[in-house]
């Protein structure tokens, strides 16, 4: 393998923004941000919008968002369509 072509592969902290868990664990990913950890080390941290905490996949949890709204609206378009003649 060639030398110095790969990147710097260290210890980085994920945090998820959706439920607030930080997770330590090590990537090649990199950032400026920093965040002390409960070692007391400061690692770099990178901010996901989701991850396995939060994913309803994995949490068996549906977030709501503004389905009401959108439903009376697609009843409201296709009111009476297909309907018996």
């Amino acid at each position: 393998m060639k030398a110095d072509i790969h990147p710097q592969y260290g210890p980085v902290v994920f945090n998820d923004l959706a439920s607030g868990e930080k997770i330590l664990t090590r990537s090649t990913a990199t950032s400026n941000k920093t965040i002390e950890w409960e070692d007391g080390n400061t690692y770099p941290v990178i901010d996901v919008e989701i991850s396995a905490a939060s994913h309803p996949f994995y949490t068996g949890k549906q977030r709501i968002m503004d389905t009401a709204g959108r439903v009376e609206r697609f009843n409201a378009r296709f009111k009476g369509f297909g309907g018996k003649k």
